[in-house]
């Protein structure tokens, strides 16, 4: 039977380049000639540590790391860092306070989640729905807050921020989780930047942490041991076993981002994917429709409407429908805000992106 080729629009987990399941597949049964699977490896073994050792160079190497930070390969998820952040961080200053942007699904749980180790300061006027990001004049930062933390791009609603804030000095935190190595980003503008792999650079399991050395050991007494930065720094991310497996992946797809050009590189291929996507809602007269300001739309999550401003229910379940018949999944939006939603991480190719352009194109035409 013939196997229809299946483009994964998911949200995250999501794609991952085909040369990097293909490697995987190899080196399943035995990794080099260790004569067992990355799956069955001792993480204090030599063999592990090269591994994870490769992972961190190569990371270093494509985001151009100063040498002052530390590179930490953790478990938690995102949300692990939401409960880490406050409780490493909170504490820098005598206040234990913390300044928060909230444009999004991610950065409401991460503000909520902090609100439990200290005092929270929403730094601008609460929005009516997340499809802008606050001009920064409307700030009102606080000074003494130990860091200000914002969300670079809310995968839920599709909003990004193409720049980064101003913090008068303040550490700034970054959740990068899906954006993080689509574009150039300059670390050392950030105290703290940290990322779930499972979207641009690896599967499920491990998150990244990059964070400078001297915000180290400000933990608060409650930390739990496995979530505090400086006894993860000092063991190098192996105070407990990692997610070895998850590692040695992003080891494969960091290599395959710098095999095609590096960060500099995905940025031009992602601009190009979603200008695509973005021109057809604006030329649709309404019948594609984003929600989000032009400013600040998302690269890596296209969120739009059929139909019209608010969804027509029915013909977003055939366009749904139609998709599906050509191969191409996870097009439904979030539960929370409904529609359509495009994720175009790196590993989304131009012709995959073709490819749904040309459908949403023939859909309008059919329907009209």
């Amino acid at each position: 039977m013939e196997h229809k080729q299946t483009i994964n629009f998911g949200a995250g987990p999501a794609k991952l380049p085909a040369s990097v399941l293909y490697q995987a597949q190899k080196e399943l049964l035995q990794y080099s000639d260790t004569g067992i699977s990355v799956l069955e490896m001792s993480h204090r073994s030599s063999d592990f540590n090269q591994i994870l050792n490769k992972t961190t160079s190569l990371l270093r190497e494509l985001l151009n790391i100063p040498d002052n930070y530390k590179v930490l390969m953790l478990q938690g998820g995102g949300c692990g860092q939401f409960s880490a952040v406050p409780l490493n961080l909170i504490g820098l200053k005598a206040d234990r306070c913390a300044d928060y942007l909230v444009t999004g699904t991610w950065s409401a749980k991460a503000a909520k989640e902090a609100e439990k180790y200290g005092k929270v300061n929403i730094v601008h006027p609460k929005l009516d729905s997340y499809t802008k990001i606050p001009d920064p004049s409307s700030w009102t930062l606080n000074p003494s807050a130990s860091y200000l933390y914002y969300c670079c791009n809310e995968t839920v609603h599709g909003v990004e921020y193409n720049f980064i804030p101003e913090t008068n000095g303040t550490v700034l935190v970054c959740d990068m989780s899906s954006n993080f190595l689509s574009r150039p980003v300059d670390v050392s503008k950030f105290g703290l930047i940290f990322a779930g792999a499972q979207k641009n650079v690896g599967c499920a399991g491990v998150t990244v942490v990059i964070v400078r050395e001297d915000l180290l050991g400000h933990s608060m007494k409650e930390c739990p041991v496995i979530l505090d930065y400086k006894q993860q720094a000092d063991m190098n991310s192996l105070y407990n076993t990692p997610p070895c497996f998850s590692i040695y992946i992003m080891g494969l797809v960091l290599e395959w981002i710098k095999n095609n050009g590096g960060s500099a590189a995905m940025e031009t291929l992602n601009k190009q994917k979603s200008t695509m996507i973005y021109d057809i809602i604006n030329a649709s007269n309404g019948f594609y429709v984003c929600p989000v300001e032009d400013g600040c739309r998302s690269r890596m999550n296209v969120n739009f409407r059929v139909g019209k401003k608010e969804g027509d229910e029915a013909l977003e379940k055939k366009f749904l429908e139609g998709a599906s018949k050509r191969g191409m999944i996870s097009l439904k939006g979030h539960r929370s805000v409904g529609g359509m939603r495009a994720s175009l991480y790196n590993a989304i190719t131009l012709e995959e992106v073709e490819a749904l352009a040309t459908y949403m194109k023939e859909f309008m035409k059919e329907q009209q």
